[in-house]
C-alpha cells in the first residue's frame, strides 16, 4: 500500500512538474525581432541567378501553387491537424524552400513522378566506396545503439562525426570538414534536397519513428536509399516528415529553452531551415542563463534571412491559409 501510495504521489508530481514546465514557457509573439531581413547565404543568389530568376519570382510561383492546388491545400490541412501544428507552419517552411532554394514545380502532380523515378536510380549512401551502414558500424559508434528511437539515434551518430571524424584524419583517411548528411547521404551532389518539403534525407532518417507512429507510413532504412528519396519526394509522405520536423522544433524549444514559439512562423521555418532544433535550444538557454546571472532581459529566439522572409509575408500567407 505505501509503494501504490507512494506511486500515486510521485505520478502527481511529475504531472504538476509537466504543467507548470508548459505554463512557464516564455511566449514568443508573431513578427520579425529584426528590422531589416538578415543576410542571405551567397549559395542562395548563386542558385537564383544560375536560373535567370529573382527571389521574388520564386515566391509568387509557390504562393501560385499553394493558391490553386486544392489537393495539396487539403493535404497540409490534414497533416497539420495530424501532427498538431497549425498549418501556416507548414506552408510557412514550403514558402522559405522554394523562395531560397529551387523553384516549385508547376503542379503536385511532378512531385509523385519525380518520387518514382527514384526507385529506379541506382545510387548509395556512402563516402568513397564506404557504405553508411559499414561507417556507424565502428566502435565510435556504439554508444548510440543504446539509444531508443531513431531521432536519438541518428543525432548520436550526427554528433560522433561532428566531434571524431568531421575535417579529421582517423586510421590514414582523411574527412572532409562537411555535414555528415551532405558526405553520406545526399549522393548527387552536398546540399542536395528533395520535394515539396525540400527534406534532407538524414531529416527523414531522424523522424521516421515519429512518422510511422502518427501517418503510419513504413519506417525509412539508410540501406534502403531509394526508399528514402522516394519517400521525402512523396508529397503524401514528405508532408507528415515536413509536419513532424516542424512539431519537433516546436517541443525542443519549449522543453530545452523554455520558449513557446508556436505562434512565430517565421521560428519555425527558421528551425526547419537550420535543422538541429535541440542543439540551437540548448545553445539559446545558456546564453538566457548567462544574461541572467548578468542582470540581463533574456533574448528571445530570432528568425534568419528564410524565417524573416515568412514573417514578413505572414498576412498574405495567413489569407491563403484561411482559403484551405
Amino acid at each position: 500500500m505505501n509503494r501504490l501510495r507512494h506511486s500515486i504521489v510521485l505520478s502527481a508530481l511529475i504531472a504538476i512538474g509537466l504543467v507548470f514546465q508548459a505554463s512557464a514557457a516564455t511566449h514568443v509573439p508573431p513578427g520579425n525581432r529584426n528590422e531589416a531581413q538578415p543576410p542571405i547565404p551567397r549559395g542562395s543568389a548563386v542558385r537564383t541567378n544560375a536560373n535567370k530568376t529573382t527571389y521574388d519570382r520564386k515566391f509568387e510561383k509557390v504562393r501560385t501553387l499553394l493558391e490553386t492546388d486544392r489537393r495539396l491545400q487539403q493535404k497540409i490541412k490534414s497533416t497539420a491537424k495530424a501532427y498538431g501544428v497549425d498549418p501556416i507552419h507548414i506552408v510557412g517552411a514550403i514558402v522559405g524552400e522554394h523562395t531560397y532554394n529551387v523553384d516549385a514545380y508547376d503542379h503536385l502532380q511532378t512531385y509523385y513522378v519525380k518520387a518514382v523515378s527514384y526507385l529506379k536510380s541506382s545510387f548509395t549512401f556512402s563516402h568513397n566506396g564506404e557504405l553508411v551502414h559499414d561507417f556507424i558500424s565502428r566502435p565510435e559508434f556504439s554508444a548510440c545503439e543504446d539509444l531508443n528511437g531513431s531521432y536519438a539515434v541518428w543525432s548520436c551518430r550526427e554528433q560522433v562525426w561532428n566531434q571524431k571524424f568531421r575535417g579529421k584524419s582517423v586510421g590514414g583517411t582523411g574527412y572532409p570538414d562537411e555535414r555528415f548528411s551532405a558526405v553520406f547521404f545526399q549522393p548527387f551532389y552536398a546540399g542536395q534536397t528533395f520535394g515539396i518539403g525540400q527534406l534532407n534525407p538524414l531529416t527523414a532518417l531522424q523522424l521516421t519513428d515519429t512518422v510511422n507512429k502518427v501517418s503510419g507510413y513504413p519506417k525509412l532504412s539508410h540501406t534502403d536509399p531509394q526508399g528514402v528519396y522516394k519517400a521525402i519526394m512523396d508529397p503524401d509522405v514528405s508532408l507528415a516528415y515536413v509536419a513532424a520536423t516542424l512539431k519537433h522544433a516546436i517541443q525542443a524549444y519549449r522543453r530545452i529553452a523554455g520558449f513557446d514559439i508556436s505562434s512565430n512562423p517565421g521560428v519555425t521555418a527558421t528551425l526547419y531551415n537550420l535543422g538541429d532544433p535541440e542543439m540551437r535550444a540548448r545553445k539559446l538557454a545558456s546564453e538566457n542563463a548567462e544574461r541572467k546571472r548578468r542582470g540581463e532581459p533574456q533574448k528571445l529566439p530570432e528568425e534568419n534571412y528564410y524565417g524573416w522572409l515568412v514573417n514578413d509575408r505572414m498576412d498574405e500567407l495567413q489569407q491563403l491559409v484561411a482559403r484551405f
